[in-house]
């Protein structure tokens, strides 16, 4: 069977309480409520209250700090014109306003780093053009030497002492030629 349409959920209500002559009392739910702000009560009572309270002319009030954002006038206007909307009934579009907002900026920085990108290549001169090159190949020659370091530091020891021993056989070869 389907379920059933239009039936009312039945609740269960929280307990009532009455006195000796049966007089309604306050449900369970407003008892607690009323405990909980007698003890709150208690707890102020026992914290101390700050000086400016207590009336003193000479001591200064503190002000509450202005939230910038909530200040700024584009804020106030926006927050109007969303109210009014609000007012009207006009229906808002899905994405909300700061969303936009955002993809709009986002999309503005990715083509001004482009256009920027495109302006230094264009910029470039003949002489910046070739110290980049030999920068870049600076770098992958570096690249090439740690390397060669690295696997020089993992071969084992007994490979670099061969090395040598070639390398002095040669050497002292050459030498006697």
């Amino acid at each position: 069977m389907g379920a059933a349409h239009g039936k009312k959920k039945e609740y269960n209500l929280p307990p009532v309480f009455h006195d000796e002559n049966g007089e309604h009392l306050m449900n369970g739910s407003a008892s607690l409520y009323s405990d909980l702000q007698r003890d709150r009560a208690e707890i102020g009572s026992i914290m101390a209250q700050p000086d400016y309270l207590d009336g003193n002319p000479d001591l200064i009030r503190p002000k509450k700090l202005m939230n910038p954002i909530k200040a700024s006038k584009s804020h106030q206007e926006l927050h109007r014109e969303l109210l009014m909307n609000h007012k009207r009934g006009l229906v808002i579009e899905n994405k909300p306003e700061l969303q936009k907002v955002l993809e709009h900026r986002r999309r503005e920085q990715i083509i001004r780093q482009r256009k920027e990108e495109e302006d230094a290549k264009i910029m470039q001169s003949p002489f910046a053009q070739e110290l980049r090159k030999r920068q870049l190949r600076l770098e992958q020659l570096e690249r090439e030497q740690e390397e060669l370091k690295e696997e020089q530091e993992n071969t084992p020891e007994f490979i670099k002492v061969k090395e040598n021993l070639r390398r002095t056989s040669t050497l002292s070869e050459e030498k006697a030629a």
